[in-house]
């Protein structure tokens, strides 16, 4: 009992000599360690995270233990164990900064779309929309593969740089012919910016997370997985195999899209909430002066 009373007074005094400050202080910590945490889990971080866990916990046993040979060399190993952890942790710690970066610049004009106004934004992505929409339907009944991946907020210009600049108004014609089975293009990802195909034949970086990656899933999928990874992309795939057609988000990838769930997604993902409610009330203003006029008439 003297052992959980003395428990109790030495919560009671860290509480009392807590400040407004040490509060802020905790909760940031434990808001970072949870983004932490979510980050590592299922990667390959999350096995090395593990693996250090258990040398630290040895290490505590050397300690206990006064084992100086082993404790010496122990020592050395986590003086350089900042610098190991980073190394080995490169590709989630670049994951995480882009997506910090994604999430500080989205709200700026300038690293957005480059339309004069928004209702240019919605006509430009309300037909190329359809258009793209169209296209993998069409690419889906014949089974023929294709990969488009469509910008947002992250530049793609290292992935464009390798395949071939278009900056062509977006159709399904022009998409179904890239992907046309032994035409030149017909291999790589089309890249639509600002709705518009700007390029074509360009290659993807390969996912980081592929040993988790179901094994069933073609070189398209992977790649549309890796290049949503990497930015906040949205990659379409078309399977050659079974026409099935895919949305690649974040990571994660998505089967079994339909015409009418695709377009949703899209429009969802691609035309501001905003804007798309500008026009609904600019619609119902049109149709209701239509309406009175009709009345007067």
């Amino acid at each position: 009992m003297n052992f959980i009373y003395d428990i109790g007074v030495s919560i009671g005094n860290v509480l009392k000599s807590m400040a407004f400050a040490d509060i802020i202080d905790i909760i940031i910590l434990s808001y970072l360690l949870y983004k932490a945490i979510k980050l590592i889990r299922e990667t390959r971080a999350e096995q090395l995270l593990k693996g250090i866990v258990l040398l630290c916990i040895v290490y505590f046993i050397i300690s206990q233990l006064h084992l100086k040979t082993m404790g010496f060399l122990f020592d050395n190993f986590f003086q350089w164990g900042i610098l190991a952890v980073i190394i080995m942790f490169q590709p989630e710690l670049r994951r995480a900064l882009e997506k910090m970066g994604r999430a500080r610049m989205k709200g700026l004009n300038f690293f957005s779309f480059s339309f004069d106004s928004s209702e240019d934004i919605y006509i430009a992505w309300e037909d190329a929309i359809n258009e793209i929409v169209n296209a993998s339907i069409d690419l889906s009944t014949s089974t023929t593969g294709a990969l488009i991946v469509i910008e947002r907020t992250t530049r793609l210009g290292e992935q464009i740089d390798t395949g071939t600049i278009i900056n062509a108004k977006t159709s399904a014609a022009v998409l179904e012919n890239i992907f046309y089975p032994n035409t030149p293009l017909h291999d790589g990802a089309v890249i639509v910016r600002d709705a518009k195909i700007y390029a074509a034949g360009c290659f993807l970086p390969k996912p980081q997370k592929e040993e988790l990656i179901n094994k069933q899933l073609g070189s398209r999928h992977r790649a549309a997985i890796g290049m949503s990874e990497v930015s906040d992309a949205i990659v379409i795939i078309v399977s050659e195999e079974t026409g099935t057609i895919s949305i690649s988000e974040e990571g994660q990838l998505t089967r079994g899209f339909n015409k009418d769930n695709l377009k949703k997604l899209l429009i969802h993902k691609l035309i501001p909430e905003k804007q798309t409610e500008t026009k609904n009330r600019k619609d119902k203003r049109f149709f209701s002066g239509k309406v009175k006029q009709n009345e007067k008439e």
